[in-house]
């Protein structure tokens, strides 16, 4: 997704948290990567390059993170949720079923949907976010037609 860490930890560090090694390692960690990733995916990679991280300090880590808005939960399929780097302005997500990589995508104009459920419901619609799931290109290859299909 190519955003800048050193831009995350000038934020972590104007907002008074204390940026300890554990906490920058988990905030470069996703920021570098092109995936969703879940917060027990980010606790064995940080565990991989310092097994002396713990479990909470990647929750409360992703807490401050995404109260800084430099991350966003994305819907996982297993229950659970997964964190993506945050972008500023409109997002649309493609998110890979098969490996979670995230792909953004520029979307048509859903002012008119948006107004119709707004006034269905009741709701006054301020935005959206629109998050589709698929196989991506690399895990088609992986995949036997047969299984192709399966929900």
């Amino acid at each position: 997704m190519s955003i800048t860490p050193l831009t995350w930890i000038n934020q972590i560090n104007a907002s008074g948290y204390r940026l300890t090694t554990p906490r920058r390692m988990i905030a470069e960690i996703i920021a570098g990567s092109d995936r969703a990733l879940t917060p027990a995916e980010i606790f064995i990679q940080a565990r991989s390059i310092n097994n002396g991280i713990g479990l909470v300090t990647v929750y409360r880590t992703l807490e401050k993170l995404e109260s800084l808005n430099l991350v966003e939960k994305v819907h996982h399929e297993a229950g659970c949720h997964a964190y993506i780097a945050h972008r500023d302005g409109h997002q649309h997500l493609l998110i890979c079923k098969g490996c979670n990589r995230v792909v953004y995508f520029d979307g048509d104009d859903y002012a008119k949907l948006m107004e119709s459920i707004g006034e269905k419901s009741g709701f006054q619609m301020q935005d959206h976010w629109l998050q589709l799931l698929g196989i991506c290109p690399e895990c088609q290859k992986k995949v036997t037609p047969r299984t192709r299909n399966d929900p």
